[in-house]
């Protein structure tokens, strides 16, 4: 048991917890979250939540061994993701859209709110990207945590969209969207020394 917390630390945990926060965005997406209520009934936040948890998960897990099975290195998956985070941030500083997503479907809780909403793409490479800077044990915890966050955000998207207003999440998109970029910057200058000194 002890050598299972030998790299625990609040510090990553903290970190990583932020950036998965930031590239999940989960209360910029309220308003999508409404349109979906809208289109295909109720939101099941439970159902999403847990199917999120194994798809970023499962990810942490073997996400590695397929980049290995593809000869990637994690450092370039990481620079790739910085540039992916980048323009993330970028959608959400200048309120363009780079990434386009269908949201229709019965099985809304699933698809497109689990996947890939929550758990999309972005998520699935930052958390890729992450292994390259942080212990996989503290990763895990910050997805729990952002699984957390998600699942009390589901269940209160009305209250929460009232309390915060159109203006509010504008402002809380804008917010994170500049931590983001800073994040993009910091990962792709660390990721491209270490390719280099490998080579």
């Amino acid at each position: 048991m002890g050598k299972f917390f030998t790299n625990f630390s609040w510090v990553e945990i903290f970190k990583a917890s932020t950036v998965l926060f930031a590239v999940v965005d989960i209360v910029g997406s309220i308003p999508l979250i409404i349109k979906l209520k809208e289109k295909s009934g109720e939101i099941h936040a439970l159902r999403a939540s847990i199917v999120s948890l194994v798809i970023m998960v499962s990810f942490l897990i073997v996400g590695e061994s397929i980049l290995k099975l593809f000869g990637v290195e994690v450092e370039a998956f990481a620079v790739a993701g910085a540039f992916i985070l980048f323009a993330m941030s970028l959608e959400m500083i200048l309120g363009v859209t780079l990434f386009k997503d269908e949201v229709t479907g019965k099985t809304a809780s699933v698809v497109p709110l689990a996947f890939p909403i929550i758990a999309g793409a972005g998520t699935m490479t930052s958390i890729v990207s992450l292994r390259a800077e942080y212990a996989q044990l503290n990763i895990a915890f910050a997805i729990l945590i952002n699984i957390i966050i998600v699942y009390i955000t589901l269940r209160l998207t009305r209250r929460i969209e009232k309390l915060l207003g159109e203006g509010g999440i504008a402002i809380l998109k804008k917010v994170f969207g500049i931590i983001l970029l800073a994040i993009a910057v910091k990962l792709f200058t660390s990721n491209v020394k270490a390719l280099f000194e490998v080579a």
